[in-house]
Parts: C-alpha cells; sequence; structure tokens
C-alpha cells in the first residue's frame, strides 16, 4: 500500500485526470489482491509489478478515451490540481512538479497514447527503455523513438526561457486586477497579441466550445462574462503548480484559470468550468 501515492502520480501524468487515476489505481490493486498469496509472495517486487500494471491500464484508458473524447462537448482540459494549500485531501497525493504543469499536460494530451506512457515512464520516472518496453508493448528501440517524437513535440511547443515563477505570479495578479476594474486596455497589455483561451464545459455548463484567439478578443470576453455572471469573485492560488485563478460565486467554486505566462505575457489561459473536474476544489 506505501506504493498507492507513486501509483496515482504517475496515473494523473499519464491520464490528465485525478479521478481516472484514482480508478486506474483501485483497479491496480484489485489485480494484486486478486492474485493468490503464494502468487503475491513469489512477485520479487511490488512496486515494479504495480507499476506496470497500472501503465498497461492508462495505455489502455488512454486508447478508450480518445474515442469518448470525439463526442466530448467542446474543448477538453486536464482535471486542474489544487495546491495542497487549498485542498491538502487529495492534492497531496500529486507531487506537484513542471510535470503536471497544465501546457505540459497539454502537449501530452497530442500524444499517441504509446508515445505518452513511453516519454512519462522514461523522461519523468526514469524508468529504462527495457522496462518500458514490457509495459507498451514494443521493442526496445521502438520505445526510443516513441520517446524521442514526443520530446520533439514538448520543445516545439514550449517557450526557450521560462519566466520566474514569482514574476508569473504578478502577471496573474495584475490580470485579475484589470479584471475586476474591467480595464480592457490593461488586459490587452497582459495578453500575448496571439494568446489563446480555452474552456472546458463539458457539455454540463456554459462555455464556449473552441478556443478563442486574439488579446484584444480574449480581453472583452472576461468584460463580457461579469456581466453574464454578476456576483463573481476572484482568488489567486496555485493551479497545477503555477500561480491561477479560482472564480467563485457565492462561495461555490465554479470556474478554475490555468495560464502560461510567456516572458511579461500570457501567451495560453485554460479555464476548467466542468463540475465533474473541480471536485478536488469544491471538497474544500
Amino acid at each position: 500500500m506505501s506504493e498507492r501515492r507513486q501509483l496515482t502520480n504517475l496515473a494523473y501524468r499519464l491520464l490528465g485526470s485525478l479521478t481516472d487515476a484514482e480508478d486506474v489505481v483501485q483497479e491496480t490493486y484489485a489485480r494484486w489482491y486478486a492474485l493468490s498469496e503464494a502468487g503475491r509472495d513469489a512477485i520479487a517486487s511490488p512496486g515494479a509489478w504495480l507499476t506496470t500494471v497500472a501503465g498497461r491500464i492508462c495505455l489502455t484508458h488512454l486508447g478508450s478515451a480518445r474515442v469518448r473524447r470525439e463526442s466530448y462537448v467542446g474543448e477538453w482540459i486536464p482535471e486542474p490540481l489544487p495546491g495542497t494549500a487549498e485542498c491538502a485531501d487529495p492534492a497531496d497525493r500529486v507531487t506537484l512538479d513542471e510535470s503536471v504543469d497544465m501546457a505540459f499536460l497539454v502537449v501530452l494530451e497530442a500524444m499517441t497514447p504509446a508515445e505518452r506512457v513511453a516519454f512519462v515512464l522514461h523522461d519523468v520516472y526514469r524508468y529504462p527503455f527495457a522496462e518500458v518496453a514490457g509495459i507498451v508493448g514494443r521493442t526496445t528501440a521502438a520505445c526510443r523513438q516513441l520517446a524521442s517524437s514526443a520530446r520533439r513535440r514538448l520543445r516545439a511547443s514550449r517557450a526557450p526561457v521560462v519566466t520566474p515563477t514569482a514574476r508569473q505570479a504578478g502577471i496573474v495578479r495584475d490580470f485579475k486586477a484589470a479584471w475586476e476594474a474591467q480595464d480592457i486596455a490593461a488586459l490587452v497589455g497582459l495578453l500575448d497579441p496571439g494568446v489563446t483561451a480555452t474552456a472546458d464545459g463539458g457539455g454540463l455548463v456554459n462555455a464556449r466550445l473552441e478556443p478563442m484567439r486574439g488579446g484584444e478578443a480574449v480581453a472583452l470576453a472576461c468584460v463580457r462574462i461579469l456581466g453574464v455572471l454578476p456576483g463573481m469573485t476572484f482568488r489567486e492560488t496555485t493551479v497545477n503548480g503555477r500561480p491561477g485563478l479560482v472564480s467563485q460565486r457565492d462561495g461555490v467554486v465554479e470556474t478554475v484559470i490555468a495560464f502560461h505566462v510567456e516572458g511579461d505575457r500570457i501567451k495560453h489561459l485554460w479555464a476548467v468550468r466542468n463540475p465533474e473536474k473541480l471536485r478536488a476544489w469544491t471538497a474544500a
């Protein structure tokens, strides 16, 4: 059972969903306890066995998830994680580092299931390719190619210089202040001209179905939202280990917003409104 947190960490990075990750861990343990006592005793490394099983379950899940997301209403965004101060349980079961940064997870979503599993297991968790091959069901050489392809995707999507976290927090704070003041000029000044804003309502709440692009368009949309949803308040927080915002009405969390900052401008923002993805936030 000491492996549970490690398995949850792995499954979240592979699936982008804490809910699905917890289901995978439950299924992994169900298979462990389905073994006879003699069968369990014969396993030299229970942790390695559990990781192998969880990885294979995730690989299968990723394949079926692609089919399910074809019928998903609007854009699908990975489930946002609160910081430990926001919600110690269950967020403290997932270690917050750059491998759960929302921008990182969004790039993982563009990978094939095999690429994602090979890359995360090798580059994030440092599993040898020989072990990765046993999980993915490919040759060692093929797994090296999968991870290499995944790295190219990641490099192509990332800025060469990472904005320091303290500076990111300052930009998000300024964005919050400008939004609350409905200052369109200030909002535009904080947004990259090519900024992309993506919302995820899952068909359960109102949310734009397609990404919005352009600083002025996003700034105007932010101001319009305040008119449509009166009484909205904002709070600075940590989303997937980075500075972010939570919007509430009547004390209820309605939206969690993650940001990707390049230089002194916001390049991407992701607004998760699907209530099924906000359970970790509403349980606080």
